[in-house]
């Protein structure tokens, strides 16, 4: 099941994802990514809850590769791959094309926090626009969206979000930094019974 669809169903039932599932959820993709670049030389582009995927077996894994792309010296060339409303600021329309169309694997790094942000609240960080422009605007003009501060987050977890959500490329960490990051490093390591909180939602 993606987990756009299962984090629906979890909110539908009245629950909410512990941050020890979010945080197995964030190890395995930032891994799956790094992967992608390490081994393979490519930048994912398409990253968002529904094309991430979780079983029954609590396995977590990354799909739909179809606008993926190869890296060349560490940067991607294509301008408009990718769903927009995860998109990073430094790809979109209103940056300059020049700045566009030299991005890197940190664009999905953006991508993966707005969608941890929406995984783990149940709701879309940003506002729902009447356009595409002003969804753009938002995403280029505004603060970064951050985990809302009252409540059960961790100050790891926050932390680790709002490195993935810095506006300024430069300023985001690339996946093999990340996966140094406190939170990730513990949650690497950490026994975890994923299986079973899937059994309960979809049993539910």
């Amino acid at each position: 099941i993606s987990l756009e669809k299962f984090y629906k169903r979890t909110k539908n039932i009245g629950k909410v994802i512990p941050e020890e599932i979010l945080g197995k959820i964030a190890f395995s993709v930032i891994s799956a990514l790094e992967y992608l670049h390490k081994e393979l030389t490519v930048i994912h582009r398409d990253v968002k809850p529904s094309n991430m995927l979780i079983n029954r077996e609590g396995n977590i894994k990354i799909c739909d590769f179809g606008i993926s792309g190869y890296l060349v010296n560490e940067i991607a060339r294509t301008v408009d791959a990718g769903c927009k409303p995860y998109m990073a600021p430094e790809r979109i329309d209103i940056a300059p094309e020049a700045e566009r169309s030299r991005y890197d694997t940190r664009s999905d790094v953006w991508s993966f926090g707005i969608s941890m942000i929406e995984i783990s609240t149940g709701i879309f960080p940003y506002e729902v626009w009447p356009t595409i422009f002003e969804q753009q605007k938002q995403v280029v003009m505004e603060e970064s969206p951050r985990l809302p501060i009252e409540g059960s987050f961790s100050q790891d977890y926050q932390n680790f979000i709002n490195q993935t959500l810095q506006k300024k490329v430069e300023d985001r960490p690339k996946l093999k930094k990340l996966l140094m990051d406190p939170f990730l490093l513990h949650h690497s390591t950490a026994q975890t019974n994923v299986a079973c909180f899937v059994a309960e939602i979809l049993d539910s």
